[in-house]
């Protein structure tokens, strides 16, 4: 289900929580699915389970899953995941338009380019032009 990266500078934490975004994303995870109680994830990832309650905390606090006292923590709401991937991508796209925009690459070729990806995505979605 997660699976850490010991060699990335993204603590921890922060990397189960973006992971348990994206198997909401995916669908892999659903509205009032149970998540994995805090000591087994982290016997199962092999980490601290403090670090596993504040990424919960960090998801809770968010409002994409539910704490139910005694009984563990469940997804509240895939639409809080879509619109946090959505605010996290659109801060690494302003990013990316700002040192574009410092080297010298036009809105043109900025929007040519996202063109091209989303082009190429709409190919994947139906036969296998590669």
């Amino acid at each position: 289900m997660i699976k850490i990266d010991w060699q990335s500078r993204t603590p921890i934490y922060q990397q189960i929580v973006h992971r348990i975004i994206e198997l909401i994303l995916m669908g892999e995870l659903k509205e009032n699915d149970q998540l994995p109680s805090v000591r087994s994830m982290a016997r199962e990832l092999g980490i601290n389970p403090n670090t596993i309650q504040k990424a919960y905390q960090e998801l809770e606090g968010r409002g994409i899953i539910y704490s139910a006292s005694g009984r563990g923590n469940f997804v509240l709401a895939p639409e809080a995941a879509g619109e946090q991937k959505r605010k996290e991508c659109f801060a690494v796209l302003r990013k990316a338009v700002g040192d574009a925009k410092l080297s010298g690459i036009t809105p043109k070729e900025i929007d040519s380019l996202v063109q091209e990806v989303f082009g190429r995505q709409s190919d994947n979605r139906g036969e296998n032009h590669d």
